[in-house]
């Protein structure tokens, strides 16, 4: 699943293409994505402006002068591709219809935004803007970790007591949203904590420790344009090359890449999902 230095790097890709500006016509392939289409989705998203494009947890959120929010997950494979508009550098034609273009936007100014997603997990629906926060995908999400509301005093309330790994409470999503395994891989490394360590007996100092921590692993892999794996693509069809800079994610059996640490990452599975760490090291 893209995280959210995935999701956001998007949401920066296709704002010079949506917001602001109205969606022309919208067009919709099929029924369904993950779970249906909301009733006659084209026709209410059609003439309607985009006034804000935001992001919530791994959702992007598309605000409209109609009133409504659209809610974007992006899946497993989900890519919003732009083209006919000029970005920066980059100028994209409208390529010919391809296979997996479920939901199709064209923009005013020309510019055309395009949902293909071949393994169908992603998602899209709407809903009033000013119920959005209780819509439930959303209802019950932590603070985001890039917000104000994420700090070293909540963080460590929240984890107060816990029995559970760190790696576990920290993909939590009602304790932190948009945090996923590469990122919290990441994290733990660079704050030395080992991913089965009990959330509850690291001490108050360490766990604060972590918020500067996961700040700046997440803001290097928004800076980097996301990572990255598989399917994932920016919204202009460049790669992300962030996994260029992992220091654990990934890279079993590699050396360590703490300065002085003689000691090689290793892989166990938690819950079902790889980690990542140096045993020498993360403690």
């Amino acid at each position: 699943m893209p995280e959210l230095p995935e999701v956001e790097t998007v949401r920066r890709g296709l704002i010079p293409a949506m917001e602001g500006r109205v969606i022309a016509a919208a067009r919709v392939n099929r029924p369904d994505l993950r779970w249906p289409f909301p009733p006659r989705m084209a026709q209410r998203l059609t003439g309607a402006r985009i006034t804000r494009l935001g992001r919530r947890s791994k959702y992007l959120l598309a605000d409209l002068s109609s009133g409504e929010t659209l809610i974007v997950h992006l899946g497993m494979s989900g890519r919003m591709l732009v083209s006919g508009a000029v970005m920066g550098r980059f100028h994209h034609d409208h390529p010919a219809p391809a296979k997996h273009d479920h939901v199709v936007f064209d923009m005013e100014g020309g510019a055309r935004v395009t949902f293909n997603d071949a393994r169908r997990f992603g998602a899209m629906d709407l809903i009033e803007t000013d119920r959005v926060e209780g819509h439930w995908l959303l209802a019950g999400l932590g603070p985001e970790p890039l917000g104000n509301a994420f700090h070293q005093d909540y963080l460590v309330e929240r984890l107060r007591g816990r029995m559970t790994p760190i790696k576990a409470a920290l993909l939590d999503q009602r304790v932190v949203a948009g945090l996923g395994n590469i990122y919290v891989c990441e994290a733990l490394h660079r704050a030395g904590i080992s991913p089965k360590r009990k959330a509850g007996r690291i001490s108050a100092a360490r766990i604060a420790e972590l918020v500067p921590v996961i700040r700046t692993v997440l803001q290097e892999a928004i800076a980097a344009g996301g990572s990255s794996l598989r399917d994932y693509r920016q919204s202009d069809g460049e790669l992300g090359y962030f996994q260029h800079d992992f220091r654990v994610y990934g890279r079993e059996g590699q050396p360590c890449r703490t300065p002085g640490c003689c000691g090689t990452v290793t892989r166990i599975v938690q819950s079902g999902r790889s980690s990542f760490y140096c045993p020498q090291c993360q403690r």
